[in-house]
């Protein structure tokens, strides 16, 4: 069966699927009798990897990524990249005071950077969401190439362009977060309400669109893929989410001493998502390789 992604008003559509309530795979039928396989993620991001390289062909592949400034895929990659290793950089000085200390970074110091991270987080997003605002339409559905680029678009029906979305709503929320843990001497309602607040909602946000962008590669609700490429971007992404996730929900501030144990944990799981985010934005490099085959 022969891929494509070209957007033609001939095609007829003899398949679709994906979960409920999303189309993410399409099978076309061309005029010339020939079949055309629509991917959601693929086609929005301009990919064609079906499957990793094989060991002869991985060393190649790894080069070639290491260096694609003409490609807004690499782009992508490597600004959620240092974004996430600042956050893994600032959990490991909160985990590791001496080494903070020793470093001359203080604890003001150590929140700044975490405020330096969340806006390369907010840059590759909004550039994400470009990217899935202008994908070309399904074929047949219009979106052609000569249309006006679109700043944010508005395409709620596709997981892709909703994962982008609250993806970078998201990270907004995180750049206030971040910014607010900044400011000295708030009292606990002060720090809940400035800071707690928009980290479990941005989180909240994080995880539904770590979700969307997973079920959208999958083409279902859960899926084992491991040959896919993909799929194991979308994955460590989604774990870099949970991990966010709990961390903002250990990150509540009561009144009375503070809890170790609880600054602890969430300190942790920021670190394991900030993990999670740098393999899987490691993981669009190679991935990216894919679009000068699409």
């Amino acid at each position: 069966m022969k891929q494509s992604n070209d957007a033609t008003s001939e095609a007829a559509v003899i398949e679709a699927t994906g979960p409920w309530p999303f189309i993410t795979r399409r099978i076309h039928r061309r005029a010339d009798g020939s079949l055309a396989v629509w991917s959601s993620r693929h086609h929005r991001k301009g990919l064609a990897l079906p499957e990793v390289a094989r060991a002869a062909e991985l060393a190649e592949t790894l080069v070639r990524c290491l260096w694609m400034p003409r490609r807004l895929n690499w782009w992508i990659g490597t600004v959620f990249a240092l974004g996430s290793t600042l956050f893994a950089a600032a959990s490991i000085l909160s985990l590791a005071p001496e080494l903070a200390a020793s470093c001359g970074v203080t604890p003001l110091g150590v929140n700044a950077i975490y405020f330096a991270g969340s806006l390369p987080f907010t840059m590759a997003a909004y550039l994400q969401l470009f990217q899935a605002a202008n994908a070309r339409g399904f074929p047949g559905v219009g979106g052609g190439p000569g249309r006006r680029p679109r700043l944010f678009g508005w395409r709620p029906h596709d997981s892709g362009w909703l994962s982008c979305a609250l993806q970078f709503v998201g990270t907004i929320l995180f750049n206030f977060n971040t910014f607010d843990a900044m400011i000295p001497r708030l009292t606990w309602f002060e720090q809940d309400l400035v800071i707690w607040v928009p980290n479990i909602l941005g989180s909240i946000l994080f995880l539904a669109s770590g979700y969307l962008a997973f079920i959208e590669t999958c083409h279902a609700h859960w899926a084992f893929q491991p040959r896919s490429i993909s799929w194991w971007v979308v994955s460590a992404n989604l774990l870099g989410c949970l991990g966010f996730m709990v961390s903002a929900v250990y990150s509540i501030v009561l009144p009375g001493p503070p809890n170790s144990d609880a600054v602890t944990t969430a300190v942790a799981c920021t670190l394991q998502g900030a993990i999670c985010f740098l393999i899987g934005s490691l993981l669009m490099l190679p991935e990216a390789t894919a679009a000068d085959d699409a």
